[in-house]
C-alpha cells in the first residue's frame, strides 16, 4: 500500500512582520485603546455627575485653572503629531535613518510636555483633598498624564533599540508605528479632558 501523498509548501520567503490591521500588535493597541477610552468616559461621566449635585462649578471661592500651563501643553501636544506622524510613515517604510533622527526629537517632546504637565497641576487653584471638584480634576489629569508616561517610556526604549544591531528589523519598525499610532490616542483623549478641566468651569 502506497504512502498517502503529502503535500510540502516552502512559506520561508512569507513575511515575519505586517503593518496596519494585518498585525496581532496592532489590534492589541486598538483593543487597549478602547479599554482606556471607556476609563476616560467614565471618568467624563463622573465629572458632570459631581457638577451635577454642586451648585457653583468650581465651588466657591475656588477660581477656574489658570489656563497658560493647560494651553500651552495642547499646542505643544497638537505639533507633536508632525513628528509623529512622518516617523509612523518612515517606519512602515523600513527607512531606518529618519526613525533614527525623529524619535529622539518625539522623545524630547515628550519629556518637555512632562515638565509642562507639572506646572499645570501646580495651575489647577485646588488640591484633590479640598473638595469633589478637586478630586475629579486631579483624577482627570492623573489619568491622563499616566498615558503620556506609559507611551514617552516606550518611545525611550524604541529609541534605544534603534540605535542597536536589534532596531533595524521589521518587527522594530511594527512597534515603531503601532507606538505612533497610541500617541494619537493620547493627544486625541486630552482634547475633551482640556475642555472638562480649562472651559467648562468658565462656562
Amino acid at each position: 500500500m502506497s504512502a498517502p501523498h503529502r503535500f510540502v509548501r516552502d512559506v520561508s520567503a512569507l513575511p515575519t512582520h505586517a503593518f496596519g490591521n494585518r498585525s496581532l500588535t496592532w489590534w492589541g493597541v486598538i483593543l487597549f485603546m478602547l479599554m482606556e477610552g471607556a476609563g476616560f468616559a467614565l471618568a467624563g461621566g463622573a465629572y458632570f455627575i459631581l457638577k451635577s449635585h454642586q451648585g457653583d462649578w468650581p465651588p466657591s471661592p475656588i477660581l477656574p485653572p489658570d489656563l497658560l500651563a493647560g494651553t500651552l501643553f495642547t499646542l505643544v501636544m497638537l505639533a507633536s503629531e508632525i513628528p509623529n506622524t512622518i516617523v509612523k510613515k518612515k517606519a512602515e517604510a523600513e527607512e531606518i535613518a529618519p526613525v533614527r533622527l525623529l524619535l529622539p526629537i518625539i522623545a524630547a517632546i515628550g519629556g518637555l510636555l512632562l515638565v509642562i504637565r507639572a506646572f499645570e497641576f501646580g495651575s489647577l487653584n485646588v488640591l484633590w483633598t479640598d473638595n469633589p471638584y478637586g478630586s475629579i480634576v486631579w483624577a482627570l489629569l492623573v489619568l491622563h498624564t499616566t498615558h503620556i508616561v506609559t507611551d514617552w517610556v516606550d518611545t525611550l526604549v524604541l529609541t534605544a533599540l534603534m540605535f542597536t544591531r536589534h532596531g533595524p528589523t521589521g518587527k522594530r519598525f511594527v512597534d515603531v508605528s503601532e507606538n505612533s499610532l497610541y500617541w494619537r490616542f493620547v493627544w486625541l483623549t486630552w482634547l475633551p479632558i482640556y475642555l472638562l478641566i480649562y472651559w467648562v468651569p468658565r462656562w
